[in-house]
């Protein structure tokens, strides 16, 4: 059974009914070098964010993480409470300020209204086991959203690699051919000057030239490499960082087998394969 690759870009949403209302949850992520989590929680529950984090921990490993958890109340539960019995008091204490000081002007509703205490929010329902539950279900939402798109992109990745592979097999037969190349063109320059060349002497030319532009070394560590992204793909957890080493050394290769193009045919293979490690580099950006 091949290995589950997982996105770092998903986003989850999930609800839990409470009485009339519903509190919810929604989850975005997004590609980071780790894993960052930024939390929006009702107000009065920031007690929640620590045991919240650490579920989150415990499940991700990279990417950029924003949480918002909003409760949205039943009409019945909106509104304010107002303690009549402390309302009362105040109107009574005004009036007895103002009996021995005529002067001062009466108190107003709103007056008694922003005493404070007279006026409150009305309680609400006990949110903590509901907010939990919400943002698990997202979790798991999150999580089983991520793995799709992983599987998406690393079926991608493998597509590539064999274009790879087969562009590897290519110039590996070119290889053979670069001897008789610079054998060809030494000759051809030595008749133009019209003049002799001592066998010996061109043979040693030839292979100072084609050591100079021998990219065999170069095509097997490149086929080393993506038989590494192939064995990094079909692993469990999380391999993003990995990938991403891998792309910098097989461009590394690549760049290599440019400089050292004895051919028009081997400046085009090589050109294939950096557009190749490209696609596939902006790809692994967004796994975990």
């Amino acid at each position: 059974m091949m290995a589950s690759i997982k996105s770092m870009t998903a986003f989850a949403r999930a609800q839990v009914r409470i009485g009339a209302g519903e509190v919810v949850c929604e989850l975005r992520s997004v590609n980071h070098r780790y894993l960052e989590v930024s939390m929006r929680l009702p107000e009065g529950l920031n007690g929640l964010e620590g045991p919240l984090r650490e579920r989150f921990q415990a499940v991700l490993s990279r990417g950029k993480v924003d949480c918002q958890v909003v409760w949205r109340k039943a009409p019945a539960e909106a509104g304010v409470v107002v303690d009549e019995r402390l309302a009362a008091e105040v109107v009574r204490a005004a009036e007895v300020v103002r009996a021995a000081h005529g002067s001062l002007a009466p108190l107003s509703v709103a007056d008694v209204l922003r005493w404070p205490g007279v006026v409150s929010a009305r309680p609400g329902p006990v949110l903590d086991e509901p907010v939990t539950q919400a943002c698990e279900r997202a979790l798991t939402a999150l999580v089983n959203h991520r793995r799709r798109e992983g599987e998406r992109l690393a079926q991608g990745l493998r597509e590539k690699l064999d274009l790879m592979d087969a562009e590897a097999a290519a110039l590996r037969g070119l290889v053979a051919e670069g001897l008789e190349f610079f054998r060809e063109r030494l000759r051809a320059r030595v008749r133009m000057f019209e003049q002799p060349l001592d066998p010996g002497r061109l043979e040693q030319e030839v292979l100072l030239l084609t050591q100079r532009s021998d990219i065999e070394e170069e095509v097997e560590r490149l086929a080393v490499h993506v038989a590494e992204a192939r064995a990094a793909l079909a692993e469990a957890g999380p391999v993003g960082r990995r990938l991403d080493f891998l792309m910098q050394e097989l461009n590394r290769e690549a760049n290599t087998i440019a400089s050292k193009s004895f051919s028009a045919r081997v400046s085009s293979g090589a050109v294939a394969l950096k557009v190749v490690i490209e696609q596939m580099r902006e790809q692994v950006q967004n796994i975990e």
